[in-house]
């Protein structure tokens, strides 16, 4: 089998309301697909990482890429991969990243397709199921604490027993009546995750870890800048809440040094953002070998597969269409949450088909 072409094409929406983190607003949501023919008519199907990266960006450096990928054999993603990412010309971290991220997801689907098996399967199956959390608890305006704690219910209601809601957008204390009223709204039975997005100084995140703790917080997301490990090891031995970050981290080098400096409990990869699927399974033996649970973050529709084919899978993160818009609406499946759990499609390859009559008044390239 050979690859005799590929393409991007970007979807771009916007939100019914902006909605806003620790450090960013977000009026827009989208998507950017990757598409790799072959000579046998089987098409992958890819996912490239955020939307607020202009298209144009993305585009030139898909191009630059192009020309070492056509010809090869889809099912030397190893090769592939490597021939890819060269430091010196492209960059060890960033945009060319992430396309080559969706390339390698794209090559996935390839294989999978071609063998008739779902991803997770070829990756390992090590089981059909996962535990689920509700990503949510934005900032928005009219949002109050009695808005919060509908946002939570409406959730939990949705089959889940795991909520997160972003802190670092507000004081402190402002987000101690968030986390409180999360709390309340939930009981003490679901849990409840929180997440800074990289908003706090270490000493800011000391202090408010320390003023979460009676709430019973599951983990502490992303609470200063990655690439701050000694700040998160601080942050992990000042307080009982465990520390979760790898969201922005690169390759299985980052995860590296990441994990020797035991600076977080819980790590985050994200396949469309560290290197697709091949690096994030290095990541994923990785963190094995030294104890560690995998909680990637980010895309459902990739994710599954990968956390379903691993041992040391913790949880999976959802977005619901409040938070995702066009989600229930823009693939021929979509994975609902049943009982906390999920369950990936048991389709060839990823299980992505995306409806292009509903995307294509979206398309900005």
């Amino acid at each position: 089998m050979k690859i005799t072409d590929m393409r991007l094409e970007s979807y771009r929406w916007p939100k019914p309301i902006p909605q806003s983190n620790g450090k960013h607003t977000y009026t827009h949501d989208g998507q950017d697909f990757v598409f790799i023919d072959t000579d046998e008519g089987i098409t992958g199907v890819g996912l490239l990482g955020n939307p607020h990266i202009p298209s144009s960006i993305n585009e030139a450096i898909f191009e630059y890429y192009k020309e070492s990928v056509i010809g090869e054999d889809p099912f030397c993603n190893e090769k592939i991969w490597d021939e890819l990412w060269e430091p010196k010309i492209s960059g060890r971290r960033g945009l060319t990243t992430r396309v080559i991220s969706g390339i390698d997801i794209a090559l996935w689907d390839i294989k999978g397709k071609a063998s008739n098996q779902p991803v997770y399967k070829l990756l390992g199956g090590f089981t059909n199921k996962v535990p689920v959390y509700i990503a949510g608890g934005y900032y928005e305006d009219g949002k109050g604490l009695k808005e919060l704690q509908k946002e939570m219910l409406t959730s939990v209601n949705m089959g889940a027993d795991a909520v997160k809601i972003k802190i670092g957008g507000v004081s402190i204390n402002e987000d101690i009546e968030r986390v409180k009223a999360a709390r309340e709204a939930i009981g003490p039975n679901i849990k409840l995750l929180v997440d800074a997005n990289c908003a706090y100084r270490f000493y800011e995140a000391i202090e408010i870890a320390k003023k979460m703790e009676p709430y019973d917080i599951f983990w502490f997301e992303e609470p200063i800048p990655p690439d701050d490990y000694k700040g998160h090891r601080l942050i992990s031995e000042a307080t009982t809440i465990p520390v979760a970050t790898g969201e922005n981290e690169y390759t299985k080098y980052g995860f590296r040094d990441l994990i020797e400096s035991r600076s977080a409990a819980i790590l985050q990869p994200d396949a469309l953002i560290m290197g697709g699927v091949t690096e994030f399974m290095k990541v994923a033996a990785q963190a094995q070998a030294h104890n560690l649970p995998i909680a990637p973050h980010g895309k459902q529709e990739v994710h599954i597969h990968l956390l379903c084919a691993i041992p040391n899978g913790l949880i999976l993160e959802y977005y619901r269409e409040e938070t995702h818009p066009l989600y229930d609406q823009m693939y021929e499946f979509t994975i609902k949450v049943e009982n906390g759990f999920v369950s990936p499609p048991e389709l060839p390859g990823f299980g992505i088909i995306p409806k292009m009559d509903v995307l294509e008044q979206y398309r900005v390239s």
